[in-house]
């Protein structure tokens, strides 16, 4: 048996303390180099799955396709009117464009000239027909403004219904909205408050809903990879570009960044808040609780370092193994933190309860051997156990828990390593007070006996327990939407839910790569009539449909309207007193009809406010002029420029467009888009599934939702099957017989569904973050199963009243501890893994101080 050779080792160890502890100080430095010039760490979701999954390979073959849809940094815009949206827009690309250190390159999807010019002819016949003839019916007022695009030419146009009224000729049914909009207006200038009036809103009718509530500037930031934000210089420029427009600065328009880029610099900006705080807080407590277990800091001192150097030399093998760790791996020293001090507590209570035979420093190296005898091979049992459990993870498809399982694992040797090298050594130098019987919990014994007594009855709860666990598996569920583990406060996610309603607009959405546009046509056709489905973008889609017939009504409507509308010289700016003057006249003109208007009309209101106008100052007045038309000139190019659409064809479309959705090669991108919101992962799947019967070879964010959640599911459905035939050879190979392999197995799997019962209960949803409960829960749960299944080999009569109970308990203690400073992170995910985790525990560690010493066959020294 390995019991003698482990105390002789560790004897030798305590013997050459100072050399040895001289060699692992060489060994940290090694890994402190190791992990601070070759680890890094990516918040990309994407990279937490193989691709050698076929899905993956899809994926990241539209991500190279198409490399101008990846990494952007997207400005989101909303305003008070549409033209300051555009025009903040407008401003910030050009900002944007201009700076080429921080970006390759920034435009704006909604303001491509080739949507703007055949806006018109992206409208069905009939509302086209409708905004057609209330703009030919505003002619004669459309025709003044263009001559004198002014208040004075708006002024001039009021006249004119004025002169309409009065000889009962004008219809202003119609024109109540304009009207009103033009009176708030007015009577704001006057009042000193001027405020521009919207001419998208008053003249563009049903058109002007088309461009929707929001602007957006897309830009390719140039990342700098060796920071943990790479994108953080380039969002600093954003915002001090954004800084510095008029609309922003004046309270008018709100500029929100979103993307890709800012919700991955987010996520880790999310997961470092707070931690180091969190650190301290945790190690403060993890140092009292080590305290309260052995009671002398000349044995918490060799506990804190020996799990200190061998954080340290597992971080130095996951700078050499991996290099780049991800949200999942990065949790490696909390798992580290959490097993390792198990096997330095069990090591260091027993030490201290050890009784030498001999006094001074032989009895520190007596009392050692006599432990490394006792607990060496129950530590070693438990590392290998632990790091099979780990290093099952490692094949899987799920690399974010492969990465992990693989540092784990090993780190679960190296804690061997330094418990059985570096500990004794300390525990040397340290040479803290033996003799302390009291290390046990004495006044468990009744306990224990009591639970031998109702041994059927408690064995009889946990059986049907585990009965509701098993019923409960088929609820569980597993969210695959990264979106759902980000900060919901954060400046990324609070631009996405303005957006996440429109299925435009909305990040869930599925591609396809087809040969030729042809098939882009047929798979649009067959796509469209599906139930989950809102619309299908391909190419043709920015081709109007209908375009005859389209043309038709729009050429009628030019041919009354541009005579009119294009004025080679328009009348010259006005000066303060031309405007006084046309406000006097206009409002003298509306005096005369006011008996003819109704109560309500908006005429009243303006009428009475030009009469102030008139008198009103210089400054006033060209205030007001500027609100009412500083965005006319633009809305009046603009309507001139779509009366003025002539038939297009998809060569006619722009390569900024064409790029998008058509590969040099000939194939072409056809893109879908959910019908409702999206946000439940049940409406997900739902949509991702009706796509799958159509077209297995679908892409897109929604697909690698939808299929990242099986694959982990599948991975870790794997890797729990290995872990447990892992262990379970591992336990033979010690134990060597299969009642005492099944007494550590059957707790683990009773804590597992309970773990479950909760998850259901709660209910805590399982995301990729909080998944690692699994393996943590096979860890400790086999390293505190062994312990008390070997003691009850080795005849230790009361389980709970001896040491090893003690050492479980603060264990658990420490473990969870470190667990609750990540469950209050203000990162979702990694909030819900601290939860999840500490749940897990809960479970594991009820398992192992009731469940276990009840299934623990009687002996006959157990007999009363």
């Amino acid at each position: 048996m390995l019991f003698a050779p482990i105390g002789r080792f560790i004897t030798f160890c305590a013997r050459h303390a100072w050399a040895v502890v001289a060699l692992f100080l060489v060994l940290s430095g090694a890994g402190v180099y190791a992990g601070m010039t070759r680890l890094g760490v990516t918040t990309d979701t994407s990279k937490m799955l193989s691709p050698r999954l076929e899905w993956k390979q899809r994926s990241d073959e539209m991500g190279r396709l198409f490399p101008q849809k990846e990494n952007l940094l997207v400005a989101v815009i909303q305003a008070k009117m549409p033209e300051e949206g555009q025009e903040t827009a407008r401003e910030l690309a050009a900002k944007i464009s201009a700076d080429h250190k921080h970006f390759s390159f920034a435009h704006r999807p909604d303001a491509n000239p080739y949507l703007l010019r055949n806006g018109l002819m992206f409208l069905e016949p009939q509302p086209l027909s409708q905004v057609l003839n209330d703009t030919i019916t505003a002619q004669p007022f459309l025709a003044a403004l263009a001559q004198d695009p002014s208040a004075r030419g708006l002024f001039g146009a009021l006249s004119l219904m004025a002169e309409g009224v009065k000889q009962d000729q004008a219809n202003l049914s119609g024109f109540q909205a304009p009207l009103s909009g033009f009176a708030n207006t007015l009577e704001q200038a006057v009042a000193g408050h001027a405020e521009a009036m919207s001419w998208q809103q008053l003249l563009g009718g049903k058109l002007s809903d088309l461009a929707g509530n929001y602007q957006f500037v897309i830009t390719k930031p140039i990342l700098d990879y060796g920071s943990f934000q790479p994108g953080g210089a380039a969002a600093d420029a954003m915002r001090q570009a954004i800084s510095t427009l008029e609309f922003v600065k004046n309270g008018h328009a709100k500029v929100y960044l979103t993307g890709q880029v800012q919700l991955d610099d987010e996520e880790f900006a999310t997961v470092a808040e707070g931690m180091v705080a969190g650190l301290l807080g945790s190690l403060a407590l993890v140092t009292l609780w080590l305290t309260l277990a052995v009671r002398t800091w000349r044995v918490v001192l060799p506990i804190v370092v020996t799990l200190v150097v061998g954080l340290l030399l597992t971080t130095g093998f996951a700078a050499v193994a991996v290099g780049t760790l991800n949200l999942i791996s990065v949790a490696f020293a909390i798992l580290f933190v959490g097993i390792a001090v198990d096997f330095a507590i069990q090591f260091s209570v027993r030490f201290r309860a050890q009784t030498p035979t001999q006094a001074g420093e032989e009895g520190v190296f007596e009392a050692l051997r006599l432990t490394g005898e006792e607990t060496g091979h129950q530590i070693l049992v438990a590392a290998l156990a632990t790091s099979a459990g780990f290093l099952a993870f490692t094949p899987t498809a799920f690399l974010g828990v492969a990465q992990l399982g693989l540092i784990a694992g090993i780190g679960m040797l190296v804690a061997f390593i330094c418990t059985t090298t570096l500990l004794p050594s300390l525990l040397k130098i340290c040479h803290p007070p033996l003799n302390c019987p009291s290390m046990g919990y004495a006044f468990m014994k009744p306990v224990d006996i009591k639970i031998r007594h109702m041994r059927k009855l408690l064995l009889a709860f946990f059986a049907v327990v585990a009965l509701v666990g098993l019923a409960l598996v088929p609820s569980l569920q597993f969210d695959g939407d990264p979106l759902h583990t980000k900060n919901p406060n954060s400046e990324g996610m609070r631009a996405l839910k303005l957006l996440i309603n429109n299925p435009q607009t909305s990040p869930y959405s599925a591609e396809l790569l087809v040969h030729s546009l042809d098939d882009a046509e047929k798979e649009t056709t067959r796509l469209s009539n599906l139930p989950d489905v809102n619309d299908v973008m391909w190419l043709g889609s920015f081709v109007p449909t209908q375009q005859q017939q389209k043309l038709a009504l729009i050429q009628d409507a030019a041919s009354i309207l541009l005579p009119t509308l294009i004025v080679p010289q328009p009348k010259a700016a006005p000066t303060a007193d031309d405007l006084r003057k046309s406000a006097h006249d206009t409002s003298a003109a509306l005096a005369g009809v006011l008996d003819k208007l109704p109560a309500q009309d908006p005429l009243r209101r303006i009428q009475a406010a030009l009469a102030k106008l008139a008198e009103a100052p210089d400054a006033t007045v060209q205030s007001a002029n500027t609100a009412l038309v500083r965005f006319l000139p633009t809305e009046l190019d603009q309507l001139r420029a779509m009366l003025q659409a002539t038939p297009v064809s998809i060569k006619d479309v722009p390569s900024e467009i064409a790029d998008d959705y058509l590969l040099p090669d000939g194939r072409a991108l056809v893109e879908v888009h959910p019908k409702g919101v999206m946000s439940n992962s049940g409406a997900l799947r739902k949509f991702v599934a009706s796509l799958q019967k159509v077209e297995p070879q679908m892409a897109g964010t929604a697909v690698d939702i939808v299929e990242s959640a099986r694959s982990i599911v599948k991975a870790f459905e794997q890797a729990a099957g290995a872990a447990i035939v892992m262990i379970a050879v591992i336990l033979m190979l010690a134990l060597r017989r299969v009642k005492d392999m099944a007494l550590v197995l059957a707790p683990l799997l009773l804590s597992a569904l309970m773990t479950v019962i909760l998850v259901v209960l709660l209910p805590e949803t399982l995301n990729f973050a909080n998944i690692i409960a699994l393996p943590l829960l096979l860890g400790v749960g086999v390293s505190f199963n062994i312990y008390f299944v070997m003691n009850w080999r080795d005849g230790v009569k009361y389980p709970l009243a001896s040491p090893t109970a003690r050492a479980v308990l603060f264990s658990a203690l420490t473990t969870g501890t470190a667990f609750g400073s990540l469950a209050l992170s203000h990162h979702p995910g990694t909030a819900s893994m601290g939860r999840l985790l500490l749940l897990s525990l809960g479970c594991t560690l009820l398992a192992t101080l009731v469940f276990v010493p009840a299934l623990l066959p009687k002996r006959p020294i157990d007999e009363a």
